[in-house]
């Protein structure tokens, strides 16, 4: 992996517009926007200010150098992320090398080689952000103990899309303490912040960074900070890496001593050491990795890993690193921003799995995301992209609340592969069904009769657990290129501290697709904006039905929907979908396990700590208890979807503005999602592959992508 062969060379920034650059053509590392009015200068711990001149650019490796992009060259926000070509490639290692060689060259207009103050730039491969930059909130990198400000060096293209995006530089030969440098990130942030106040900003640190991060937001809890932090160093105190400090005071200086050479020596040392009983060392074989990890990928760079990290420095940074997680972590509990925690399950150099949950444990409002089959530099494996956490996790936004409609990144093809694929048994499994209803009102296999052009609003039937909602998402997308964004309960969004509900990890592909809360004010900007829409009237009363209760409707009395529908000429497409008693029996429903007293009191502590959505509602329809239904798995049958005909309200938003005309609209259409419902219930019974064992053994003959046939249409 990419990681394997930067073992030890963490981070990557850029410069935020606090420093707002002249535009400097000739630099292969700064961005030229013509929106950095203000003249800029690069931050230093120091009282010095030095302006970072063209003198500076040229002196940046000449192979680095790309064409900047013009305004005429982006596309729209939604087709520019999305896309997975050319505009999506990640810098090779190689590169990252070539950068980092780059800046280090341009650390000689400071004084000798490798030396100069720590400073923001702006990578160029960031290209000018979005048409609307001035918009893009604020992402700052900080790096981690190689400090050249290219850990992010895959990620710059997509991340400079959505992005202002800024990364730390810190010269090899620079002897700044940790408190200046919070110092330094914390007059940035301080400076961005009130030159807009409503603009976020997004730190973004791994290891040492990470802990640079954590301390710049404990002592700025009034300004707006998102955090993302791999791997963070905060776990130092049980790092292998600890037996390294007293090992290098005492090796001998010498250029030639750069780190790959150090931990060759190093694991020599505590083999000898080992021998000699000597304890509280980490295993020599874990040294011994950390060497042949560097080594082997690298040995064509080890003149630049040598200037990068040569002896003198890494003894500093591994100090500095030892004072940031003690400094860190005593200011934990005045972290008041949300975080992120990327952790990898694979680290050789910190325990990043424990940490995360510890870290998690400990701050305010913390997500963790675990890649388990990735090393300590997170930022360059090739499984790992960054702007997918963010999608997932959903915290990216443009002001001081998310917008989830104008502030939604669409998925990229890649994203949207890796979701298909993830998913890919289970329609095999099930093999769905799919019917359509066109404008003449004959009925047709696939999804004929779905409309194209938004906006429509599906309504259906909310199958046990949801069971439908995977099948009905990605066939619409794979086949048809609806992007179906689902009105969701809330509990997908936000879970408090310590609650019971439901880890947010498990609803990171629904976010990653659109799902939004369920508000009336997002129902209104999804339609507003011409998208495809999923509603369930039902629920969570209707998804967490009792026994007896499957394809039973539980719609409230309440017309809104169509009138919105109606608002903006939507069309509305009812369906049922039949297949959740072929999939399982209800053992123990909401009724019974109200008569278990430790059952009872779970299922009150999670319905007092999931949000009301239907408060206003009396009786069984509001009554929206939250429990997680007893279910015995069957032999799987199969899924059946019917789309009715779609319904116009293009020229009825007079006519529908009446209450009754609306609920007559709003009758006709749960009665044709019922009567989907009994017609899939009784066609699904003359269905020969109804049966898993008989879709297998005709799967088995004519391939698993062929679709296999059902019942005959009436």
């Amino acid at each position: 992996m990419a990681s394997n062969a930067l073992s030890l060379l963490p981070s990557c920034c850029r410069s935020p517009s606090i420093f707002r650059h002249e535009p400097t053509s000739s630099s292969p590392l700064l961005s030229t926007r013509s929106k950095l009015a203000r003249t800029t200068r690069l931050a230093i711990s120091t009282d010095q200010t030095p302006v970072f001149t063209t003198s500076t650019a040229t002196a940046l490796s000449e192979s680095d150098k790309t064409k900047t992009k013009t305004e005429e060259e982006h596309l729209a926000l939604e087709d520019d992320v999305g896309d997975d070509q050319a505009s999506e490639e990640r810098a090779s290692l190689n590169q990252f090398f070539e950068q980092a060689k780059g800046l280090l060259r341009s650390d000689d207009q400071y004084g000798q080689y490798g030396t100069g103050t720590p400073r923001w730039f702006s990578p160029l491969d960031c290209g000018s952000g979005t048409p609307s930059n001035h918009d893009s909130p604020l992402l700052l990198f900080l790096p981690g103990i190689d400090g050249t400000g290219l850990g992010l060096v895959r990620h710059h293209q997509k991340l400079g899309k959505i992005f202002e995006v800024s990364c730390l530089h810190i010269p090899p030969k620079d002897r700044t303490p940790f408190t200046d440098l919070v110092k330094l990130v914390g007059r940035t942030i301080r400076s961005e912040h009130d030159a807009s106040p409503d603009r976020p900003i997004y730190l973004v640190g791994e290891s040492l960074g990470a802990c640079l991060a954590l301390s710049v937001a404990a002592l700025n809890p009034d300004i707006d900070l998102e955090l993302i932090l791999a791997n963070p160093a905060t776990s130092f105190s049980k790092s292998p890496l600890q037996a390294v400090l007293p090992l290098l005071q005492f090796m001998p200086d010498s250029p030639n001593l750069s780190l790959p050479h150090i931990l060759s020596t190093i694991t020599g040392a505590m083999v000898a050491s080992l021998e000699k009983g000597v304890g509280g060392l980490p295993l020599p074989q874990t040294v011994g990795k950390l060497s042949r990890d560097i080594i082997e990928p690298s040995i064509s760079n080890l003149s630049v890993l040598a200037d990068i990290l040569p002896r003198e420095t890494l003894l500093w940074k591994l100090q500095m690193i030892s004072t940031a997680s003690t400094y860190a972590n005593s200011r934990l509990h005045a972290v008041k921003a949300h975080t992120v925690i990327v952790s990898s399950g694979r680290d050789p150099l910190l325990p990043s799995q424990e940490e995360g949950q510890r870290l998690k444990s400990l701050l305010a409002t913390c997500q963790v995301r675990t890649f388990e089959d990735c090393g300590h530099f997170l930022f360059l494996e090739d499984a790992f992209d960054l702007l997918t956490v963010i999608k997932n996790v959903g915290i990216y936004r443009r002001s001081k609340e998310r917008d989830f409609v104008s502030d939604y990144i669409p998925p990229s093809p890649s994203e949207v592969k890796g979701i298909m694929e993830k998913n890919r048994l289970v329609n095999i499994i099930m093999s769905p069904v799919m019917l359509s209803t066109l404008a003449d009102g004959k009925m047709v296999r696939g999804f004929a009769g779905i409309p194209t052009e938004g906006p429509v609003l599906y309504v259906g039937y909310h199958m046990l657990l949801g069971f439908e909602i995977v099948p009905l998402v990605t066939q619409l997308f794979e086949q048809k290129n609806v992007h179906l964004r689902g009105i969701a309960h809330p509990m997908m969004f936000l879970k408090t501290k310590n609650g019971s509900l439901p880890e947010l990890t498990l609803y990171d592909d629904f976010r990653l697709m659109g799902a939004v809360p369920v508000s009336g004010k997002n129902f209104f900007k999804l339609l507003s904006t011409k998208s495809h829409v999923l509603l369930y009237p039902g629920g969570v009363r209707e998804a967490l039905h009792r026994k007896g209760e499957a394809y039973k409707l539980f719609w409230p009395e309440r017309s809104e929907f169509v009138r919105m529908a109606a608002r903006f000429g939507a069309k509305i497409v009812p369906f049922g979908a039949v297949g959740e008693d072929d999939i399982g029996d209800l053992l123990l429903d909401y009724e019974d396990q109200m008569k278990i007293p430790f059952l009872r009191k779970s299922i009150e502590d999670l319905t007092a700590e999931a949000a009301k959505v239907r408060s206003t509602v009396d009786g069984e329809i509001g009554n929206q208890a939250m429990h997680l239904p007893g279910i015995v798995p069957k032999f799987p049958g199969r899924f059946y979807y019917k789309f009715g005909k779609p319904i116009e309200t293009a020229g009825r938003k007079q006519e529908l503005r009446d209450k009754e005309k609306a609920h007559e609209l709003y009758l006709e259409v749960k009665s044709e999602v019922e009567k989907s419902l009994a017609y899939l219930q009784k066609k699904r019974e003359s269905d020969p592959y109804r049966n898993l064992a008989a879709r297998l053994q005709y799967q088995a003959i004519h391939g698993f992508a062929s679709e296999v046939p059902s019942f005959d249409l009436d």
